[in-house]
């Protein structure tokens, strides 16, 4: 016969609550939830399974005390399905602690009393590598051989030594705090102290006071790792640092060699590119500090020096030699002035001397001209007559009269003619 799913609930709903109308079940509170709406929801554990279990607000009402994860309880109540889920859970109408009140009373008392003492002040500091660790645990346990795993894969390098005690019942404080005092004599690195999970009486040797004296005493770093993470106990509070799990422990203590292995590649290369760049730092101050040393070195100053003497020489000469390549040129502009106004009352003193001439020739009293008297000029020049051929053409001149003229006829007289004038 075809069913849905919803029609197959409803049928387990009506067979689960019909046949369990009344239980009464024992077992552990685990993460109790107080709701805004007055319900608590919360789960019911043993050492091998769960159940989901609601109390609802008109029966918190009733309750006298605050439902704590770890507590362990007796529960009245019915079975319940919740149809949209498919789920089930007891329907708790009552709750009563289970021998575990005067427990957790007990808890609550010993923290206080050890708090207040400065057991849980002055954590001393837990070793980075640590080469040995004491481990205070069961030896059949199953909390060793994770421990024992987890440190071969993380730090195969350190030491495990294990100090076998009861973890669990009326001897197990005393045989924990014995092995604490016996492990603190090893005088190893840090020491663990743990088991794994359990109800809360499973845990409660971790709760004593023995116990927490001898963590509070133990030189020896301390790493409490008891139960799982929601467990605490007062050797959490002792210890000089606390881990969820003992697993955990080893996690926390060792470190990842894979992860330490990529950290030292990573410093190596970060050294050598700081000592690269340190060294080509120091070249180049070592450079510029050579730089400066021939720049200030006697050599340079001395040939600095003579630079600028020789700049200066040659300076000073091309200052000298323009100073007399001007003065010479002043001296030939001068020169060449002097000359030209020499040359000018040369040429002036020499027409006023030629004047003087002509006039000094004019008035020689030879040369007077008197009536019936004429000079004889040819080609421009004075002649004598004598000069005269015939055929020749010349010029007869007085200051006011010039006559151009032709020889016809020459005839020479006597010497003692010479004073008869041939032009006349």
């Amino acid at each position: 016969m075809l069913t849905s799913v919803t029609e197959l609930n409803r049928q387990i709903e009506a067979l689960l609550e019909s046949t369990f109308l009344h239980v009464r079940v024992e077992g552990e509170v685990s993460r109790p939830t107080y709701h805004a709406s007055g319900h608590v929801y919360f789960t019911l554990k043993d050492n091998e399974s769960t159940i989901l279990c609601v109390m609802f607000k008109g029966n918190v009402k009733e309750l006298k005390f605050e439902l704590e994860d770890g507590l362990k309880v007796v529960v009245n109540g019915s079975i319940s399905v919740y149809v949209p889920r498919g789920s089930y859970q007891i329907n708790c109408l009552h709750v009563e602690p289970s021998g575990v009140g005067a427990l957790a009373k007990a808890y609550e008392q010993l923290k206080a009393k050890l708090e207040k003492k400065g057991y849980f002040e002055n954590k001393k500091p837990i070793p980075r590598f640590p080469s040995c660790i004491a481990v205070v645990t069961s030896a059949t346990g199953a909390a060793w051989q994770d421990m024992l795993k987890v440190a071969s894969k993380r730090w195969p390098l350190t030491k495990l030594v294990l100090i076998p005690s009861l973890v669990q019942g009326e001897s197990a404080a005393v045989s924990i705090a014995q092995a604490i005092k016996k492990a603190d004599m090893l005088e190893c690195d840090v020491m663990v102290i743990g088991r794994g999970g359990g109800s809360m009486e499973d845990l409660w040797a971790f709760n004593e006071e023995i116990v927490a004296d001898a963590v509070y005493h133990a030189k020896t770093p301390i790493v409490s790792a008891v139960g799982h993470e929601i467990d605490y106990v007062i050797s959490d509070f002792v210890a000089d640092a606390r881990a969820p799990t003992p697993s955990a422990a080893m996690e926390m203590i060792l470190p990842q060699q894979d992860e330490l292995k990529q950290t030292i590649d990573y410093m190596r290369a970060r050294f050598v590119e700081k000592i690269k760049k340190m060294i080509l730092q120091k070249e180049q101050i070592l450079t510029h500090l050579s730089e400066l040393y021939k720049k200030n070195s006697f050599d340079a100053k001395i040939k600095f020096q003579l630079l600028e003497a020789t700049a200066l020489k040659n300076s000073m000469n091309a200052v000298f030699y323009n100073s007399l390549l001007q003065r010479g040129q002043n001296i030939k502009e001068l020169f060449l002035h002097f000359e030209s106004k020499s040359a000018q009352i040369l040429n002036k003193n020499e027409n006023i001397l030629k004047s003087f001439q002509n006039t000094y020739a004019l008035q020689e009293p030879t040369q007077q001209s008197r009536d019936g008297f004429a000079q004889i000029v040819k080609n421009a020049q004075k002649m004598p007559l004598e000069e005269i051929n015939e055929g020749d053409e010349f010029e007869l001149q007085t200051p006011k009269t010039k006559l151009f003229a032709k020889a016809l006829k020459k005839q020479t007289f006597a010497s003692h003619q010479s004073d008869i004038s041939p032009s006349r």
